[in-house]
C-alpha cells in the first residue's frame, strides 16, 4: 500500500468560549458579555495541516457526541476538503471544554468534560481504512482508556502506536503539559514505539527528569541531555523541544543536533497563545511528511506557531506553507 497523509486519532474537543466581567466568589453571580465556539484538542493540529497544504490528506479518528457540540465540530471540519472524517464516530457526549475569560484580570479558567475523550481506545479504530504516512495520536496524559496500564505493553497507547509502527506508519504523539509523578509512567512507554516526539520543554522535564531552565533560560548542554534520554527511552527518528525563545531538535539516525532560534515579532502582533504548541507540532509533522531535513521543519514549525500567535483562536492565524515561510523571512 502506497502512504500518504497524515492521520490524527484521539480527543477531538469541542471549546465553547464564555468572555464575563469578572470571575465570580463562590456563591455569587457575573455576566457573559460574549460566547463562541471552536474547535480544540486534536482539532488545532487537525485545522493546521489542513490550512498547510489543501492538497494534503488529513483523516480523523476520534469519538465525537450525537449532540450539538459533535454537530458543531464536523460542521467546522467539513469546510476543509482535504479533512477526511469518515474514521470518526458518533458515542456518548462529545468532549467539552468551557473556557471562562474574566476581561478585569485577563485570566483564563478551564472546566473540563471528558466525554467521549475517556472512551477512545484501539476498538474505535478501523485500520483497514487508514492508509496514512504518519499516525499521529493525541492527547496523551487526557484520555482514560488511552492512558490505561497494558500488560504487554506498557499503557494502552503505547500499544495503539505500536500497532500503527507495526502497519508501515510513522508515529508520532502529543500530550497535555501535566507536573506530576504518573507523567513518566505514561510517556514513556509510548516512546518505545515512537518515531516522532515533538514537546516543549517543561513536558520534556517532566518525561526525562532533567531540569532544562536556569534562570527561565533553557540550557543548551541540559537540553542535548533530554534529547539523547528520550532518544534512548525508544524515538528512532526526530526528537524536538521546543520553547519560546529557541527550539532544538535531534536528527536520530545521523546522531546530529540543531537549533533553530525563534522568530522577532514585532510589539502588538501577538494576540494569543492558545495553539501554538500545535501549530508549530504540525509543522514538524508536515515536514517529516514531506521528507525535510529536521533544521527545515522547524524553521517550517516556528513559522506555524508564529501565524498560529498573531491570532486569539488557536488556528484562525494559521497559513499555507508558502505564507508562513514568507513571514518567517519578514520576522527572522
Amino acid at each position: 500500500m502506497e502512504r500518504r497523509g497524515i492521520c490524527i486519532a484521539g480527543s477531538l474537543i469541542a471549546d465553547r468560549y464564555y468572555e464575563v466581567d469578572t470571575y465570580p466568589k463562590e456563591g455569587f453571580l457575573s455576566t457573559i458579555r460574549s460566547s463562541t465556539f471552536h474547535i480544540g484538542g486534536s482539532g488545532n493540529i487537525i485545522l493546521d495541516l489542513a490550512k498547510l497544504d489543501p492538497d494534503l490528506k488529513v483523516k480523523v479518528c476520534a469519538i465525537i457526541g450525537d449532540d450539538d457540540s459533535g454537530k458543531g465540530l464536523l460542521d467546522i471540519l467539513s469546510r476543509y476538503k482535504n479533512i477526511d472524517v469518515d474514521c470518526i464516530l458518533k458515542e456518548n457526549e462529545s468532549s467539552v471544554t468551557l473556557v471562562v475569560n474574566a476581561n478585569d484580570t485577563k485570566q483564563r479558567t478551564f472546566l473540563y468534560l471528558p466525554g467521549a475523550s475517556d472512551a477512545f481506545d484501539m476498538s474505535c479504530i478501523d485500520w483497514d481504512k487508514i492508509d496514512s504516512r504518519i499516525f499521529h495520536l493525541e492527547y496523551l496524559l487526557l484520555m482514560k482508556n488511552v492512558d490505561a496500564a497494558d500488560a504487554d505493553f506498557g499503557t494502552h497507547g503505547a500499544r495503539i502506536l505500536k500497532y500503527a509502527k507495526d502497519r508501515g506508519m510513522m508515529t508520532s504523539f502529543d500530550m497535555v503539559s501535566e507536573q506530576s509523578d504518573r507523567v513518566p509512567e505514561i510517556i514513556r512507554p509510548a516512546l518505545r514505539y515512537t518515531d516522532i516526539c515533538c514537546i516543549n520543554e517543561s513536558e520534556a522535564e517532566a518525561v526525562t527528569g532533567i531540569k532544562l531552565c536556569e534562570n527561565r533560560i533553557l540550557s543548551e548542554e541540559k537540553t542535548a541531555l533530554a534529547l539523547k534520554k528520550l532518544c534512548e527511552l525508544g524515538v528512532s527518528k526526530w526528537v524536538v523541544i521546543h520553547s519560546p525563545m529557541k527550539s532544538y531538535g535531534y536528527d536520530v539516525k545521523n546522531d546530529k543536533i540543531v537549533s533553530v532560534d525563534s522568530l522577532k515579532l514585532p510589539e502588538g502582533f501577538i494576540k494569543g497563545t492558545t495553539g501554538a504548541g500545535d501549530a508549530f507540532c504540525s509543522g514538524i509533522l508536515y515536514g517529516a511528511h514531506a521528507d525535510y531535513q529536521l533544521a527545515d521543519a522547524m524553521r517550517l514549525a516556528i513559522a506555524c506557531a508564529a501565524c498560529s500567535l498573531s491570532q486569539s483562536n488557536g488556528t484562525d492565524g494559521v497559513r499555507s506553507e508558502r505564507e508562513a515561510l514568507l513571514l518567517s523571512e519578514q520576522y527572522k
